[in-house]
């Protein structure tokens, strides 16, 4: 069964908008569209792909036109995680020709590269595509714009990691250093979590691993592990822990580190390597498209 679409919260959306809205028109409002547009003209546009992709984040360019003032319409043609071919029209905009270049930078920032982590995931995804892997993004983010960019990562076909430090218990190299081992670590936040609340531990050694299985762990990362070591990492866990391969994962690797058994790839690459999807927008005078 296939994942249902992801949906991003409104009011997450709109505060995000207004924050970008409000950094680009200033206090005096677009100047140049104040300079040479009649208030009463009209403009229809058409947001077009200059190259395929994966489209992601039209509730953000929408919501773009809706609070730059009223009166402009926005008509999506795709939806969020449809391919996009090269000269493929995204969504149709009407509306007063001042409103309508006073959105169209805001809004094509967000389309431009959500999108692109969008088609980068396709992309990671595609590659491991029958191994029965999962590619997963990280916390490595762009600041503030977290839930946009894991959005995009579902809109192209791969899986959320932990949103935040509080969404689940993910115990890394220091943490095990300070609590005093694999095992006393993994034990202390099993005493301390919740029953809803998940834990993962990471290890970088066979010899982890093993006593990460020994205190009960049922998500455990590999790090930075060549292929061999997780090929024998899948054999010593024998389907006990879900497994999650982390560290140096580029797309020219993905493929044979899927193929070793693991469950889940995590990769920063999908979100902060990605570069943007190009989208324009372009003011359609006389005729239909």
């Amino acid at each position: 069964m296939s994942a249902l679409p992801a949906q991003l919260p409104r009011h997450l959306v709109e505060r995000a908008v207004l924050a970008a809205l409000e950094e680009d028109l200033g206090l005096a409002g677009d100047l140049t569209s104040q300079a040479t547009l009649a208030p009463r003209a009209e403009a229809r546009a058409l947001i077009a792909a200059r190259e395929v992709g994966i489209v992601a984040g039209l509730d953000l360019a929408e919501a773009t036109f809706r609070l730059v003032g009223d009166g402009v319409s926005f008509r999506r043609r795709l939806q969020d995680g449809d391919r996009v071919e090269a000269g493929g029209v995204v969504a149709e905009v009407v509306g007063p020709a001042r409103l309508v270049m006073s959105a169209e930078r805001v809004a094509l920032n967000f389309l431009n590269h959500l999108s692109g982590i969008a088609t980068l995931t396709r992309t990671y995804a595609d590659a491991i595509a029958g191994t029965g892997a999962q590619i997963c993004d990280t916390r490595k983010t762009t600041p503030g714009l977290r839930a946009f960019e894991k959005f995009a990562v579902r809109c192209g076909g791969g899986a959320n990691h932990r949103f935040a430090l509080d969404d689940a218990i993910l115990i890394k190299d220091n943490h095990i250093a300070v609590a005093g081992g694999v095992g006393a670590a993994y034990k202390a936040a099993e005493a301390f979590a919740g029953h809803l609340v998940a834990i993962e531990i990471e290890v970088t050694t066979l010899a982890e691993l093993e006593e990460a299985l020994g205190a009960g762990a049922r998500v455990i990362m590999l790090d930075n592990m060549d292929n061999d070591l997780l090929r024998q990492a899948v054999a010593i866990n024998a389907g006990r822990a879900k497994l999650e391969a982390s560290g140096g994962v580029k797309l020219d690797r993905v493929r044979s580190i899927a193929e070793t058994g693991v469950d889940y790839i995590s990769t920063s690459q999908i979100t902060m390597g990605a570069k943007p999807l190009d989208l324009g927008l372009d003011v359609v005078i006389g005729g239909a498209s």
